[in-house]
């Protein structure tokens, strides 16, 4: 017999609940969770497809060292130990600069990024690469400059608003969004609210809007811009607002006067009364926006963020209910890191600095460790997650980490990054062990679910956290742990605080490595490293947090840390732990004003420069590559690296090139056919698909394929078509907008 556990899918941000039979210690049944308060019964065919995540045929079970090209087993004793010293002579001989940690960015778990990056900071090395980089870095860079932190993220308050438009977003199959699909219907059938997408293509989203505007591709900018100069023409700035929240618009204002809107509107390939009737909507009623990788990957990415930025400001709608609002957060997703700072690294080649919230982009990624100046990377760590098939330019990204020093990768498979390693660790999956994210997706309310093992890991495999720690202790990072500390961790909690805190003050040594304390003592108690990290979190969370626990309920005390531990745990389907300050959400703002800032002197150039004339002839296409290639179609079918067995889409066409029907007659193409794409990176086969929600003109390939998997490689791996130098001047990859041509194989 059976028993259902309570837990959360760990495929994608939304981590939606779950709840999942086991038998005879294996997953055997999924469905929805009705009483995850957050998800509330919702879960795609992904999450209930999770079974196909844990059971891998490639799963990883033992350490594995590389020898003579071939994989051999060793002991945990024996890999950490040549790891740490191999680590050691790196660092001696070529400094902390030849050191990288690549992770922090699993859609089911964020604790080990807190043992990655302290082990990264006590080795000196602020190398730290991420995916949130390689989408992020221009629009959070944005909201450092805006906001006064990189990891103030605003997003719409979607329940309230009364428009909700989606720029560059398909929230039918990408989701980002608590019950996307449920709340973008109920948005577009509701005759007081307006669901508005902008997108080149029909797609699922637009399919249902009440109003799409099939924008060309790579005109997002220059849209904006115009839609702020209609608004300022006809005298609709939320002037009350401005003065009250914004600062520097006097400054910029000029930018968006005397400026032909029509001939932009032309180059945009829209109708021009459907934009000023937007943009009037947009002044009359409370709206907001989500954008996603259309805006961040596409033409002009930085610029994108920036001014739909300077559009809400404009408009009035941040920190408003049914604008965009800063939600509360129990952790950040990462820390600000202002590049005017000199302490602030940038990257030895294309000087790039880690513009999303302390990540550096991972298209930078191939120059460091190719070039031949001294301070190139020499050795990685990569863990939980598999740049070999998610991050842009597969072949340069191949060649650079073959010719690493040292290559560590921890993960539960034998990913394409793993079997260029060095030394491959096994983890515990995320229904092994205990895990939760720090998505801040909700307002006011903040979510909270630690998910906990469900199912016993294999013998040898060990979370994440527990690696770096133990390679942090065999490389003499963590102080010597007194027998009385060790031993109070097995007994009351906060008896254990105040022994842990009398320790502390004596050896402020191990303030910096905290997180390998905690893991030492009530970790190795609880045997989690994660469950102890969390502990620590609530114990010495900052005062915004509490103050938004306290809002929400708890009571005040010296234990409210540990009182909040303990209604987490006692909580599996996850918890509200806050609530914001709805009438001062701008109080979060932490720019040197206070207010909104709109100035940034980076991009005024090209603000002022953008107009229909420079964008008509910059859009214009080479003749060698007249199409334009949209690198990752998000569909239901889709799930990064971490669903490879491909039975789960079997009898669906889950990975296809897609191209619009009059393309197709032009070129003589049939449905199914295979045919070939060729960008300046590479080329790629694979099954044509011919669709009416495709932009005639563009060509779609889905992510998250290309897996080898029982030695077979299934779908197209589309990064072997984007070059890592096709790129925003922050590093975002400009993926939604690759030249390319197609043709019969």
């Amino acid at each position: 017999m059976g028993e259902w556990h309570k837990t959360g899918c760990v495929l994608c941000a939304q981590n939606c609940g779950l709840e999942i039979l086991v038998e005879d210690n294996r997953m055997v049944r999924v469905r929805p969770d009705k009483a995850n308060p957050r998800s509330e019964g919702y879960a795609c065919r992904k999450g209930l497809n999770v079974i196909y995540h844990q059971y891998p045929a490639d799963r990883l079970t033992r350490p594995l060292k590389k020898v003579n090209g071939e994989f051999i087993p060793v002991s945990w004793d024996q890999a950490i130990s040549e790891i740490a010293e191999k680590l050691k002579i790196t660092l001696s001989d070529h400094g902390p600069r030849a050191l990288a940690y690549m992770g922090a960015s699993a859609q089911g778990g964020h604790f080990e990024a807190s043992f990655g990056l302290t082990l990264l900071r006590k080795l000196g090395s602020q190398y730290m690469y991420t995916s949130g980089g390689q989408e992020f870095s221009g629009s959070w860079w944005v909201q450092g400059r805006m906001f006064g932190k990189q990891y103030i993220l605003t997003g719409p308050d979607e329940h309230e608003t009364e428009i909700l438009i989606a720029w560059g977003w398909n929230g039918m199959e990408s989701h980002q969004m608590p019950q996307a699909r449920k709340v973008l219907a109920a948005i577009g059938k509701d005759p007081d609210r307006i669901l508005v997408s902008i997108d080149p293509r029909k797609s699922e989203t637009a399919a249902i809007a009440n109003i799409h505007l099939p924008i060309r591709p790579g005109c997002d900018a220059l849209l904006v811009k115009t839609m702020i100069a209609m608004i300022v023409s006809e005298g609709r700035e939320n002037t009350e607002y401005i003065n009250k929240h914004v600062e520097g618009w006097d400054a910029i204002r000029p930018l968006f006067t005397d400026f032909d809107v029509k001939a932009a509107v032309a180059v945009c390939e829209l109708d021009y009364d459907e934009v000023l009737n937007l943009t009037r909507l947009m002044t009359s009623k409370r709206w907001s926006f989500h954008p996603d990788l259309g805006i961040y990957m596409g033409r002009r990415s930085t610029l994108n963020s920036y001014l739909l930025n300077i559009l809400g400001a404009v408009c009035g709608i941040f920190g408003k209910r049914g604008g965009n609002v800063i939600p509360g957060m129990v952790m950040p997703l990462g820390y600000h890191a202002d590049e005017r700072n000199p302490k602030i690294w940038k990257t030895v080649v294309s000087q790039m600095p880690p513009a999303a919230a302390g990540s550096f982009p991972p298209s930078a990624l191939p120059d460091e460790i190719l070039t031949d100046h001294p301070d190139r990377l020499r050795a990685a760590i990569v863990s939980v997650c598999n740049p070999l098939r998610s991050w842009p330019d597969t072949q340069a990204l191949e060649k650079a980490f073959s010719n690493l020093d040292l290559l560590v990768v921890h993960d539960i498979v034998m990913s394409e990054t793993a079997r260029l390693a060095h030394y491959v660790l096994p983890c515990r999956t995320f229904y092994e062990s205990w895990d939760g994210t720090f998505f801040p997706w909700t307002c006011p309310n903040i979510y909270f679910q630690m998910r906990r093992p469900i199912v016993t890991p294999p013998v040898e495999c060990l979370e994440a956290s527990q690696i770096f720690t133990l390679l942090a202790d065999k490389m003499g990072l963590i102080p010597d742990i007194p027998e009385e500390l060790a031993a109070a961790a097995t007994g009351d909690r906060m008896t254990f605080g105040a022994k842990l805190m009398e320790w502390g003050a004596t050896h402020p040594e191990s303030l910096s490595v905290m997180p390998f304390v905690l893991a030492k003592t009530l970790g190795k108690a609880w045997d989690s490293a994660a469950l102890s990290a969390l502990w620590g979190l609530m114990m010495t969370a900052p005062k915004d947090f509490r103050k938004n626990a306290l809002r929400l309920g708890f009571e005040k005390g010296f234990d409210l840390g540990d009182r909040m531990f303990q209604a987490i745990l006692d909580h599996p389907e996850g918890l509200w732990v806050g609530k914001t300050d709805v009438d001062d959400n701008l109080a979060a703002v932490k720019t040197p004003s206070g207010k909104i800032e709109l100035v940034i002197p980076e991009l005024s150039e090209e603000l002022e420069k953008l107009d229909a004339r420079t964008e008509a002839s910059d859009l214009a296409l080479p003749a060698e590559f007249p199409l334009i290639l949209n690198a990752g179609r998000h569909t239901d079918k889709t799930m990064n690296t971490q669903m490879r067995n491909p039975e789960w889409n079997k009898g669906k066409r889950a990975c296809t090139i897609a191209i619009h029907p009059d393309l197709a007659q032009s070129m003589g193409f049939a449905d199914g056919e295979r045919v070939r794409v060729t960008t300046l990176a590479g080329f790629a086969e694979g099954e044509l698909e011919v669709s009416e929600e495709v932009r005639n003109g563009t060509v779609l390939i889905p992510h998250g394929f290309g897996l080898i998997y029982d030695g077979k490689t299934y779908g197209i791996n589309v990064n072997h078509l984007t070059s890592h130098t096709h790129r925003d001047p922050l590093g975002t990859p400009i993926h939604r907008f690759v030249p390319c041509r197609i043709e019969s194989c």
